[in-house]
């Protein structure tokens, strides 16, 4: 059986909202398709990839910030945005690897729960190449992936028909005094962490690219083809 095939979007350091931009297109492109058999070949859609220019704050369907919070977010020179993904509120900003797989999950023969499982798996794995061992996933309601009572990714996903946006956030040198500003996906008394803080040496997020997409091709079992440019 041939593996399914995904377009691989590196957009570099870009506005939070130009992901967002491109994300939609290509949930666009794959929901206008009628059928699983309506995608060319084995193409299941597109892995986006960045590292958000500037500091955002970002709520899920569960909500997450009031409008007093969100005013005072905004005064520090952050964005706020509300997103369709799930989950409650955290932070997104340099230093950050931004993984959005937009896939049609037939084509990988996963269910939303698997999906989210995998993305997790692609995290701890990352952590295990960068030799940081201990990292491991957590039930909900702690989706994501853990340092014990530290979260280094954090996951929030959308499905509808079959199609999938959002995905992880993987902290590799970012700023965590940030976070400090809210409840980070409404989890009272957990902290977060980055690898560079772990590993005590700064690491990059084009550093632990070519982790990532070992770690993204071994579970995912997929074919990756590079674009050139975003379409």
């Amino acid at each position: 059986m041939q593996q399914p095939v995904l377009r691989l979007v590196r957009l570099g350091r870009v506005p939070y909202a130009e992901l967002l931009g491109l994300q939609d297109r290509w949930l666009r492109r794959l929901q206008a398709e009628p059928g699983i058999e309506g995608l060319s070949g084995t193409e299941a859609g597109a892995l986006l990839l960045c590292e958000p220019a500037g500091p955002v704050y970002t709520t899920g369907l569960r909500g997450g910030l009031t409008t007093e919070e969100t005013a005072r977010l905004r005064a520090l020179g952050a964005e706020v945005r509300v997103t369709g993904r799930g989950g409650l509120a955290t932070f997104h900003g340099p230093g950050q690897l931004l993984c959005h797989p937009v896939l049609d999950l037939r084509r990988f023969g996963l269910r939303l729960r698997m999906h989210v499982a995998a993305l997790e798996a692609c995290a701890v794995r990352v952590c295990e190449l960068q030799g940081l061992q201990g990292a491991r996933a957590r039930p909900p309601p702690y989706t994501g992936v853990w340092l014990d009572q530290r979260k280094i990714c954090a996951i929030g996903v959308r499905c509808g028909r079959h199609i999938t946006s959002h995905g992880l956030a993987l902290n590799c040198s970012t700023d965590l005094t940030w976070f400090e500003h809210i409840v980070p996906c409404g989890l009272v008394g957990t902290g977060v962490t980055s690898l560079s803080k772990e590993l005590q040496t700064h690491i990059t997020v084009d550093e632990i690219m070519p982790s990532f997409l070992v770690a993204f091709k071994e579970i995912y079992k997929c074919t990756l083809i590079s674009e050139d440019s975003p379409s």
